[in-house]
């Protein structure tokens, strides 16, 4: 699997970085987390029983985009013998789903460098098993990537094997110490290009997905974007600028968003910047669609729904919003404007998306389209018609 060239900045206020030395692969670590890995750092993605699906989302996320690490395979053993490609995007790649750990590192030749935990259960924690099987990994000589809201390093026998085998455990999602987190400030003013954020009217419903891709179409249309992360799966694979947002506290949320988007239009000079969205604003569940709609200030939010999707993700009893209330209440929450719908294509044939798509603009009057299965073009167009200014400076870089 081809990567892209390792990234150099990860969270918005700078870190103190140690240097680490491990028996695969020489790191430079800040207090959390990886900040630049090498392009050759090999990885294998354990995902049991939840590949293609929606407590997958880490796995299925690295499969398609890792700028961070070359994934070798997934472990799943219910998908065991297919191609990763195929079983997400009907694409193949080349990436095989294997058994076990012992099938996965018998294909790959050698120890990969990482072993990654690519699910994102609703607890948020390890299994006895998972626990069994992560220090596995790690006496083989594999360092760990923990996106999880459980801290392995916070546990003793956890740390105790890092020291015996000589690896290090990232877990991503732990935020920086109090005395380093930031209040809102009121800087975001400062930032004068549109930044747009990918909400959703639920979790786990594509809104990453739909904002990589949205970042790569508008690079490739010549308007310089960069993307700002908020989650761990975007943290993983490798966002440039970005927070775990649901770790923070919430009193620090907004100001630690408003602090990352704020350097990210420093550093880069972007023309467009494009903010991951969490949750979603109408789920009583989850808070950080509201602290990312105060933290970054959007000009524009682009909303992921899913057309087939009856009750919410995990919250069987709880009915799924329609994108007219969603939007409603985004418009009324902040001051902000919905500038399209993206369609989340699952348990829906390619007629019934196009249906949808058709139905949705002529009830709400806005550009729509599935970021997956149309062209990108379109979503090019739907920022372009929000934001004419951009023309301009898509010519000036013709």
């Amino acid at each position: 699997m081809l990567v892209d060239p390792p990234v150099v900045s990860l969270n918005a206020p700078a870190i103190p970085l140690k240097s680490v030395s491990t028996n695969k692969v020489s790191l430079t670590l800040p207090s959390q987390w990886v900040e630049t890995t090498p392009q050759t750092a090999t990885a294998i993605v354990y995902c049991e029983a939840n590949f293609g699906d929606i407590d997958g989302k880490t796995a299925n996320g690295l499969i398609r985009r890792s700028e961070r690490y070359e994934i070798l395979s997934v472990i799943d053993s219910e998908k065991a013998g297919l191609d990763t490609g195929m079983v997400l995007d009907n694409k193949p790649n080349a990436i095989p789903i294997c058994r076990d750990l012992a099938d996965a590192l018998e294909q790959a030749g050698s120890v990969p460098d990482f072993f990654i935990f690519g699910m994102a259960p609703s607890s948020g924690m390890l299994s006895k098993h998972e626990r069994g099987l992560v220090l596995e990994a790690m006496s083989h000589g594999m360092n760990i990537v923990n996106g999880l809201h459980e801290f392995l390093n916070d546990d003793p026998v956890f740390a105790a094997s890092c020291i015996a085998s000589k690896v290090e455990i990232l877990d991503v999602r732990k935020p920086r110490a109090k005395k380093d987190l930031q209040m809102f400030s009121g800087r975001i003013a400062e930032v004068s290009c549109p930044v747009i954020a990918v909400l959703g009217t639920d979790c786990a419903i594509g809104k990453r997905t739909t904002a990589t891709i949205l970042t790569r179409a508008l690079n490739e249309s010549g308007i310089k974007t960069v993307m700002v992360g908020t989650g761990q799966t975007g943290l993983i694979q490798g966002a440039r600028y970005g927070v775990a947002l649901d770790a923070v506290p919430s009193q620090f949320c907004a100001g630690e968003l408003e602090a990352t988007v704020v350097k990210a239009f420093e550093v880069e000079s972007p023309d467009v910047i494009i903010v991951e969205g969490q949750g979603a604003l109408s789920h009583p569940a989850f808070s950080s669609t509201a602290f990312i709609l105060r933290g970054s200030c959007p000009n524009g939010v682009v909303l992921q729904h899913a057309p087939r999707r009856s009750v919410r993700c995990d919250f069987e009893k709880m009915a799924m919003p329609t994108p007219a209330s969603e939007i409603n209440l985004i418009e009324t929450f902040a001051e902000t404007k919905i500038i399209g719908l993206t369609i989340n294509h699952e348990k829906m044939s390619d007629i019934e998306v196009s249906t949808a798509i058709t139905q949705y603009e002529q009830e709400l009057g806005i550009p729509v389209t599935d970021a997956l299965t149309r062209s990108p073009e379109r979503l090019v167009e739907m920022v372009l018609t929000a934001f004419p200014g951009l023309k301009r400076k898509q010519a000036a870089s013709a």
